[in-house]
């Protein structure tokens, strides 16, 4: 019953931002929606992918179609998951654990950030069967190490390594709206909290977030800019050599995020990659940066690899869409947090099912029974 009033009032995720938006503090706003410089890149990834037809089918008769996907050994009931946001316990209070859950209630994979507000001991025993951690490169060999042990002990049976972060972007939106790493909460800042209870009730719980795992070797910083966080002080710009020594270090599959330029690929392939992510940091890093779902066909085009796509996703019809066009399978970062801040952790389970319903509805039309036939539809030109 909750679901179809939820169903009701919030049938996109387009209505779940609007809420969120209501109930953040601007500055966790700004945070969790700002990309970088003119947020050209970041708007081009949901232009380009609505400018994806796809072809209908008539007279395919009734059937229910099979939403099923298999990715890196494993069964998936659903062809998307949760990918990383850092510090999303500045979003919503509990965020990574909320997330965990809902990921494993879901079946689905959850991917916790190395910059996250909980450590992957906290986290991973909540994650289900499909627990990925996401790696920002530590320069030490010896913090690398350790990371690795920690996040293979708790859980985390697959590591992202994100490539597209050599340096960081200024992120302007951010620093316009005062936040600092950790959260500092100024007079300014005060102000805007006071007018989002909800946000403030759960903060005062839990009290303001920090990076746990990276303040574990790091030590306690304070006053850095949002986009200079205390991880910049540990990592490095990782080159081919890290990739190998990582790959050789980590005894699971391994996947490689931030992928736009299709001649790397064959050098991936032989690192021996598990899968490519293609992601242009959803608008934060580059503004110049083409978008994932036009950088996708060439990446296809180059491997057999699994493909993950992540960037504009605004529904069941773009996650088709991105399938259509070579991927295996999609990762969504903002809309969970939407979802959360929106509603609070039912707000995921809604989530879930909006897109579940989403993909039937949207296969039904194009005549597919399975997500591989999709690519079928796909409209040439």
């Amino acid at each position: 019953m909750l679901l179809m009033i939820l169903h009701a009032k919030y049938p996109a995720i387009s209505d779940l931002k609007v809420r969120a938006r209501q109930r953040l503090p601007r500055f966790v706003w700004e945070y969790l929606d700002s990309g970088t410089g003119t947020e050209w890149t970041s708007a081009e990834n949901g232009r380009a992918l609505s400018r994806v037809t796809l072809m209908p089918s008539i007279l395919h008769g009734e059937f229910a179609p099979d939403l099923g996907v298999n990715l890196l050994g494993q069964s998936l009931p659903l062809p998307f998951g949760i990918g990383p946001v850092g510090m999303s316990g500045l979003i919503w209070p509990d965020a990574e654990g909320h997330l965990a859950r809902a990921a494993a209630e879901a079946d689905i994979p959850y991917t916790l950030s190395t910059v996250a507000s909980q450590t992957p001991e906290d986290v991973g025993p909540q994650a289900g069967d499909h627990a990925w951690f996401q790696m920002y490169p530590p320069r030490d060999p010896d913090i690398r190490t350790d990371m690795l042990n920690r996040a293979r002990a708790a859980g985390f049976g697959t590591l992202v390594l994100t490539v597209d972060v050599p340096v960081a972007s200024r992120r302007e939106r951010q620093g316009r709206s005062g936040l600092t790493q950790p959260p500092r909460l100024t007079p300014r800042l005060m102000a805007q909290v006071a007018m989002r209870p909800a946000w403030a009730a759960g903060m005062a719980k839990r009290g303001m977030p920090r990076m746990k795992m990276i303040d574990s070797y790091a030590g306690q910083t304070s006053g850095l800019p949002s986009n200079q966080h205390a991880g910049y002080l540990l990592r490095t710009s990782p080159d081919w050599d890290y990739l190998h020594w990582l790959r050789d270090a980590w005894d699971g599959p391994f996947v490689v995020k931030g992928v736009l330029d299709p001649e790397t690929v064959p050098r991936l392939e032989a690192a021996g990659v598990d899968a490519i992510w293609t992601s242009n940091h959803g608008g934060r890093q580059f503004d110049a940066a083409p978008a994932t779902i036009d950088a996708l066909p060439h990446l296809r085009a180059q491997t057999d690899l699994p493909i993950i796509f992540d960037g504009g996703v605004t529904g069941g019809l773009d996650i088709l869409r991105a399938l259509a066009l070579g991927a295996d399978f999609v990762m969504m970062a903002r809309p969970w947090h939407y979802a959360l801040a929106a509603l609070g952790p039912v707000g995921l389970t809604h989530l879930v099912d909006m897109l579940r319903l989403d993909l039937i509805a949207n296969m039904g039309q194009l005549g597919t029974r399975t997500l591989k036939e999709v690519t079928t539809r796909r409209m040439h030109g």
